[in-house]
């Protein structure tokens, strides 16, 4: 195999080298905003050995078993997480420890820097383990350990384990970083400062992940993980390749409220978002409902404030991100491999890639194209307090069971106190996929931990008949309710309705009337000079109109109560052809010609 004994150029265009990378001391690979392909390992052989991915330059390795990487030297990259200091940030480190063995290495925050030039950078500052605000400034920032946390499955649960400013978060491995308080206007070639006061930026100096990457998971427990490379990530192929069903192939990503300036867990607000990776060539994400936690640790009284739809499909996951899976009911472990590497700019493809950061930006129909995975959205105001957002998803393969990838499980469970879901399988999901037909009912749960009002809204749709009726079924008085010309809105009492509502695209109430209006006759004796109207199943007519050629209206009768049988005078009509349209209450109308003569021969 040919060995690359020295690489030191500015790469202005996609690189792609067919053998090993090897840098020398005081030497080095400078990358700006391209991607370079290794197909073999990456050695930075000595201490000024350096590999520096800028503007968004990537690193994508072929290697397709356990990474050969190794030196000690360093590949730099920068990241950006929010600024505030009480907010969290899920990330999952693309380096690790520097040093001479073979593969991937254990990270830790003292692997931290912050940048003061496009290729210097001074180490982050360790702040001490009671200090809970992290800090930025001129060419400077200082990190609390205290909100570093690893969260891995168990044998028989998950938990939370404080890594702080040790080295023990394995390759693959997510933990939690809180941001930081100040700005730093220093300047390194990027598109913005290093902290404009939106998004704190650090530099991940070591060695660069590769190969092929085991995550456990344990049965229905959930493991924090994420994109371990130097370069972004397609989460949709990880969590859809069939040899990684010991997850259930949905993606959680954490979403905080950036408006809450508290440590305090009972005043902090969060949630996660749902990624459905099945659904259409993108997938599906649902936002999160924000909640916060009492001193205990568990989900406490949900509130207002949820974005309404966030424009990330999170089909790629950016360099750094980190995000939760579940595992299925057998369980072991995934493998994260180098072939879901992709070279994905954020600035570029903002609307299928993106770092949780600062702003929360709303979906508009401006970025919703054509090959968008057909989808209903609604939003379900619960007691005027907040929103929970799901996602119907048109899809052709999809069953009315649990599909795997597709149909995704409420994050939250059962723990909020007021909730509204597709109830499938006994169990409470955010997003559900199906293949359309008109005559599907889906059903929908709805919990409320004390009397109060519930408003289903559907605020937009995407790729699905504008000219489709979506109705509310409400099964308590068998009412249908047109989310297309309205919000349905209720009071309901405290309980758990698991099946009292659906979402049906026919109303039977009216089919039904379309029926029996057929046995609705009209009859026109010109003998008598009489209109009559035959109501045998004693249907509940709103108007009776009659219309002369032109459709000028000539007579009409309103409000009619309950009859078998309706008669009306035609003597002063005009010898002619008249249109008779009769109208139920519930809005079905059907019209006929009659002739009228009155003249006798």
């Amino acid at each position: 195999m040919k060995l690359l004994k020295f690489l030191s150029v500015f790469l202005l265009a996609t690189i792609s080298i067919n053998a090993q990378i090897f840098v020398k001391d005081n030497s080095f690979i400078y990358n700006k905003g391209s991607v370079v392909y290794a197909k073999g390992s990456v050695e930075l052989n000595g201490a000024n050995s350096n590999f520096y991915l800028r503007n968004e330059g990537q690193l994508i390795q072929g290697t397709t078993s356990s990474s050969t990487n190794k030196g000690i030297g360093k590949l730099s990259v920068f990241q950006e997480g929010t600024s505030n200091n009480y907010a969290y940030n899920y990330w999952c480190s693309p380096i690790g420890n520097a040093s001479t063995t073979i593969g991937n290495e254990d990270f830790g925050i003292t692997m931290l820097s912050v940048p003061t030039t496009t290729i210097s950078s001074a180490p982050a500052a360790i702040l001490a383990n009671n200090n809970y605000d992290g800090v930025s400034a001129t060419g400077s920032l200082a990190i609390a350990p205290y909100w570093i946390w690893k969260y891995q499955s168990g044998t028989t649960f998950p938990e939370w384990i404080q890594a702080g400013s040790s080295s023990t978060i394995s390759a693959g491995q997510g933990f939690t970083m809180k941001g930081t308080s100040g700005t730093d206007a220093t300047n390194v070639g990027e598109i913005a400062v290093n902290n404009p006061g939106s998004a704190q930026r650090y530099d991940f100096r070591g060695k660069p992940n590769d190969g092929n990457i085991t995550v456990n998971v344990a049965p229905s427990s959930t493991t924090l993980t994420g994109n371990p490379y130097p370069s972004a990530m397609n989460v949709q192929n990880f969590l859809l390749d069939a040899s990684n069903n010991a997850c259930t192939g949905i993606a959680y990503y954490w979403e905080s409220d950036k408006s809450s300036n508290s440590h305090l867990m009972v005043v902090a607000r969060g949630g996660y978002g749902t990624y459905s990776p099945g659904i259409g060539p993108d997938g599906i994400y649902a936002p999160a409902t924000y909640y916060n936690y009492n001193i205990g640790g568990s989900q406490n009284t949900s509130i207002s404030g949820t974005p309404s739809v966030l424009n990330i499909k999170r089909k790629f996951a950016p360099i750094g991100q980190g995000f939760i899976i579940e595992g299925s009911a057998t369980a072991g472990s995934v493998t994260i491999k180098n072939s879901y590497r992709s070279f994905k700019k954020e600035s570029i493809s903002s609307d299928l890639t993106g770092f949780e950061k600062n702003a929360n930006l709303a979906l508009t129909n401006s970025i919703i194209d054509a090959s968008e995975a057909s989808q209903l959205r609604l939003s379900i105001l619960l007691n005027n307090q907040y929103n929970r957002q799901i996602v119907l998803g048109f899809q052709d393969n999809a069953t009315d069971g649990v599909d795997r990838g597709m149909d995704a499980k409420s994050p939250d469970g059962n723990d909020l106190p007021n909730d509204s879901y597709f109830f499938l399988d006994n169990n409470q999901y955010v997003i559900q996929g199906i293949q359309f037909d008109v005559n599907k009912r889906v059903p929908l749960g709805v919990k409320m931990s004390d009397a109060g009002s519930i408003t289903f809204k559907m605020p937009f749709t995407v790729n699905f008949d504008e000219n489709q009726p979506v109705f509310i079924y409400d099964s308590l008085d068998d009412t249908y309710h047109n989310l297309r010309e309205s919000d349905y809105e209720i009071t309901m009492p405290a309980g758990v309705f698991n099946n009292r509502f659906e979402i049906t695209f026919v109303n039977l109430a009216l089919a039904t009337s379309s029926s029996n209006i057929e046995s609705v006759a009209i009859v026109q004796n010109n003998y008598s000079q009489m209109l009559s109207i035959s109501n045998p199943n004693n249907l509940h007519l709103q108007e009776v109109s009659l219309y002369d050629i032109l459709g000028k209206i000539v007579d009409n009768h309103e409000n009619l109560d309950y009859k078998m049988l309706y008669k009306y005078s035609t003597s002063s009509m005009s010898d002619g052809i008249y249109i008779v349209k009769i109208k139920t209450f519930d809005g079905v109308s059907r019209s006929q010609k009659i002739l009228i003569k009155n003249k006798k021969e």
